[in-house]
């Protein structure tokens, strides 16, 4: 007869203990929405960064060499414009003007004929393009007389480049062939790249600042619109997290957008609204099943006790107590899972606690001490509170080497109930693992054949219904609850 109520219970814990599991997975789920912000953010950063780097470098390589396509363009206009002024003028021999005069061999060209290759030519009224005054239009280059039009243009021998003149990287170069009076020549113009650099230097210094700036904008932005979308599953999150076995009937809301998150919502109330049917009927059915033992149990327990003495008589009576016991628990965590409402007094706890420790019935050779403080007073249901006093007293008196120590003391705004024992005590790694429903310690399986494992899990259970808190805390077992305080139902 109790193979059946402890699977039945049994089922109505993996369910519960299903949801819980549900809730930290939500929970660790909730701890790796952060990691998808990041994640999301440090995606688009990057990628727009890529973008970034890409575009900048194209557009310095672009813009360098459309500016110094144009610096060679403008140097070939003006060494074309240049070539019909040139061709009337003439390079005197280069062995003319090397070194210096008293080194000279042959005699010098004289400085009126500089001169007057250097003066306007008749019917220059219309000078060619580029053609400036006379100033600065005679020059030596590279140990030859050259005569310019201007500055950045000159004549020269017939030779491929205009040697140190126009250095190379600070000015672009160009040539024409021209034919003199001399003989063929080349026309050479240069323009400063100064105007390139200074280009560059200004894109370089909007660049610099101007993409990390990007970036950050678009990191920011990108963090706020995942933050906005992602705040739907942070409450749904949130929800579940708080959703236990006893209250399968709250759901998750459900965000106004048709998109996934909203699907998401609706399938985890659909999945709530199949839990919390199963775990009604398994309550009702366990319900249904402890009522309904009580009442042949306690007609077999009134027949064997009338029965004729013997030994299987009494082992049938030992048999029958616990089935009765095991009924009473069930029906009461029936109770407690169905959350029904508690009819609440004052109570003092120390008395409460004293009547229930000194109850008969225990093992004879412990002794049960009381350690109570008068006036600890809270709010709460009799019925249950002597229950928790039962079972924490009964579990320290069966495992207890000899004495019990019970205390009630007030600690602050709290009533503090304290069940402690001489007994073996409980390994550090069990400790939580005692409350679960139909655990048992090996050791306590070998000294207690006819536990259920259901005492500390009401216990608790009993406790938590008043708001309490109830743990094992090296030897023994401490239970707190909030001094003189009404509970709702919960």
């Amino acid at each position: 007869m109790g193979g059946p109520p402890r699977r039945l219970l049994s089922g109505v814990r993996r369910t519960g203990t299903g949801v819980r599991h549900v809730g930290a997975g939500v929970r660790r789920m909730g701890a790796g929405v952060a990691s998808v912000r990041v994640r999301a953010t440090a995606a688009a950063t990057l990628v727009v960064a890529l973008a970034l780097g890409i575009v900048a470098l194209v557009l310095v390589l672009v813009l360098r060499g459309s500016l110094e396509s144009s610096a060679g363009a403008e140097a070939a206009r003006k060494a074309v414009a240049a070539v019909p002024y040139a061709a009337t003028l003439s390079v005197a021999p280069a062995d003319q003007l090397e070194g210096p005069a008293e080194q000279r061999e042959g005699p010098a060209e004289p400085a009126e004929a500089l001169k007057k290759a250097a003066e306007p030519l008749p019917g220059a009224g219309d000078r060619p393009p580029g053609r400036p005054g006379k100033e600065g239009v005679v020059r030596l280059q590279d140990g030859r007389t050259v005569t310019a039009v201007d500055p950045d243009v000159v004549l020269t021998a017939a030779r491929d480049d205009p040697g140190p003149w126009a250095a190379a990287g600070r000015y672009a170069v160009a040539g024409a062939k021209v034919s003199t009076a001399s003989g063929p020549g080349m026309v050479w113009s240069r323009v400063s790249l100064e105007g390139v650099g200074q280009a560059l230097r200004t894109l370089y210094g909007t660049l610099l600042p101007g993409v990390p700036a990007v970036l950050l904008v678009v990191a920011v932005m990108t963090w706020l619109a995942v933050n906005r979308a992602l705040a739907p599953v942070a409450a749904i999150r949130a929800k579940v997290a708080h959703i236990t076995a006893r209250d399968l009937h709250q759901r998750v809301p459900v965000p106004r957008s048709r998109d996934e998150i909203a699907a998401l919502a609706t399938t985890v109330n659909g999945t709530l609204d199949r839990l919390e049917t199963a775990v009604e009927r398994h309550k009702r059915f366990v319900a249904d099943a402890a009522h309904e033992l009580r009442s042949p149990i306690a007609t077999l327990r009134a027949r064997l006790e009338l029965a004729e003495p013997s030994e299987l008589t009494r082992e049938a009576l030992a048999d029958v107590e616990r089935l009765q016991s095991l009924a009473a628990d069930l029906l009461m965590l029936a109770k407690l899972d169905a959350g029904e409402p508690l009819r609440t007094a004052e109570l003092d706890l120390g008395q409460v606690a004293a009547e229930e420790a000194l109850r008969a019935g225990r093992r004879p050779d412990v002794r049960v001490e009381l350690d109570v403080e008068p006036d600890v007073v809270l709010k709460g249901s009799r019925a249950h509170l002597d229950r928790l006093v039962t079972n924490l007293v009964d579990n320290a008196v069966r495992h207890a080497a000899s004495t019990v120590r019970v205390r009630v003391r007030a600690d602050g705004e709290e009533a503090v109930l304290e069940v402690l024992d001489d007994g073996p005590g409980i390994p550090f790694e069990q400790r939580e693992a005692v409350f679960d429903r139909f655990t048992r310690l090996d050791e306590a399986r070998a000294r207690d054949a006819g536990g259920a494992g259901l005492g500390l899990p009401i216990a608790r259970d009993i406790a938590t219904l008043h708001e309490g808190t109830l743990v094992y805390a090296g030897g023994g077992f401490v239970a707190r609850f909030p001094a003189a305080r009404c509970h709702a139902t919960l």
